[in-house]
Parts: C-alpha cells; structure tokens; sequence
C-alpha cells in the first residue's frame, strides 16, 4: 500500500485530496498547523477509509518544520508515492500595503515550502523511478491580482519547470488550477463573495477528483470543469492589457 502526504490536509481543498487518496487505498500523512485538528481528522479518516494516517505539526512558514516534513518525504525506509503541496491561503492584501510581514509569510508558505518539499520528493521519487507531486496553484495564476495572483503564477511556472527537470524518470508533476470553490478560504481572507453567481462555483471533492485524474495521465496542468478550463483559455490568451482590465474590475467588486 503506498502512502500519500498532503500538507493543509486538514480543511479545503487539502481535506478533499485526504478524502480522495484515502478512497483510492492510500495510507496518509496529513501536514497542518494544528495539532488536535490534525488528530481529529486522521481517526475520521482511517476508521471511514480503513487507511493509516501519520500526523504531522508543522507550519509551513518555519523553516525548521520544513525541513522536518522535507525529511519525512527524503526517507527511503517509508517512501511517500504522492507529495500534495497544498497549504496555503487567501491573500487580501495589495501589493503596496506596507505589511512586509503579510507578504513574506505568505511566500514562505506557499513558494518557499513548495520548493523545499517539492524538491525533496523529487529527488527521492526519481532515484525510484517513480512518483507523483501535485502543487496546487490557482486560475489567479493567469489573471494580475493583488499579491495573490503573483504568489500562484510562481507556483504554476515552478510546477512547468519541475515536471521538466523531472521529464523521463517516471515521476510526474501536476500543477491544479481551481476557480472559485466552496471552502473557508474566502471567509477566513475576508474576500467578499456576494457578487459570485452560484454557477461558478466548485465543489472541493470535484476539484480532487479531477486533479488526481490528470494526474494519473501525467498532466502538467489540471484545471477543474469545462466552465474554468474555458476561463484559462480566454485568460492566457487574450491581450495581456484585457486581462489586466478584467483583474481591475474583479478587484473592485471584491473590496
């Protein structure tokens, strides 16, 4: 039985991936900040799925809990088959609020953590020939939006140049791409979502789902539903001015 882990397993996106994996037969190991939450989910976990879930506290903004999820993910004794680089959150700030704190915690976060575990996992699912490492980014990615935006676009260009690095080994890299999604990440970055019509909106579970999909085919790129995969089409593609405009108008009626 080969084992998953998932940082901010816990709630979102991530506890929809726990759910997944755990559904396909993995054994887990879930990566939060809380410790009783953590604990809480792995007894629900393994006693609905059967599995094994290992715990482990870590915040992804300090170094040293870092390195010590990068450990787990190096040991060749207990190999993980499938790193999620999940953990993140929403970013309500603008590029030139003067809260250096904001900023660099988000990077450490949801860039710096990235690289030290994605690395990590890479390097020891090459030397087995096999592996996969899904990074979740954002269709924020793709737009020009506060210091969110530019946070993900690192996460899809880091993921592009991993599955690169990686081509050929037997380990893929897969960067999801997720719109609008029902979970706390909104309400807990205090983003209003008043002005969202319902049929944007989409369900963590199918975001999960998808995404280990395209995964499976080795996809670079996942993007979940018809509907978005349309919005990146036109996001990518048109004129950089016209999406910069359209970013314009999706801040203000977010403030």
């Amino acid at each position: 039985m080969t084992t998953a882990l998932v940082t901010g397993g816990t709630s979102g996106i991530g506890a929809a991936f726990a759910r997944a994996l755990a559904d396909r037969g993995h054994d887990l190991i879930l990566v939060a900040r809380d410790a009783e939450r953590l604990t809480s989910c792995a007894a629900e976990l393994s006693e609905r799925y059967g599995v094994q879930v290992e715990t482990l506290a870590a915040d992804l903004a300090v170094r040293d809990d870092v390195l010590a999820v990068a450990d787990r993910l190096s040991d060749a004794e207990r190999p993980v088959e499938i790193l999620v680089n999940n953990a993140g959150y929403g970013l309500h700030v603008k590029l030139l609020d003067d809260h250096l704190d904001a900023h660099t915690h988000a990077i450490d976060v949801m860039c710096v953590a990235v690289l030290i575990l994605g690395g990590a996992a890479g390097r020891a699912m090459r030397a087995r020939g096999h592996g996969t490492i899904i990074n979740t980014a954002s269709l924020a990615a793709y737009i020009s939006q506060g210091a969110y935006s530019p946070i993900k676009a690192w996460v899809l260009a880091y993921s592009e140049g991993l599955a690169n690095e990686l081509h050929g080994s037997g380990v893929g890299v897969t960067a999801v791409n997720p719109g609008w999604v029902r979970t706390e990440f909104h309400e807990r970055a205090g983003i209003r979502t008043s002005s969202i019509p319902d049929f944007i909106w989409v369900d963590s579970d199918r975001v999960a789902a998808e995404a280990l999909v395209d995964a499976d085919k080795k996809r670079v790129i996942s993007v979940p539903t018809k509907r978005w995969k349309l919005q990146k089409l036109l996001a990518r593609h048109a004129p950089r001015s016209g999406v910069r405009w359209a970013s314009r108008i999706l801040s203000r009626s977010r403030q």
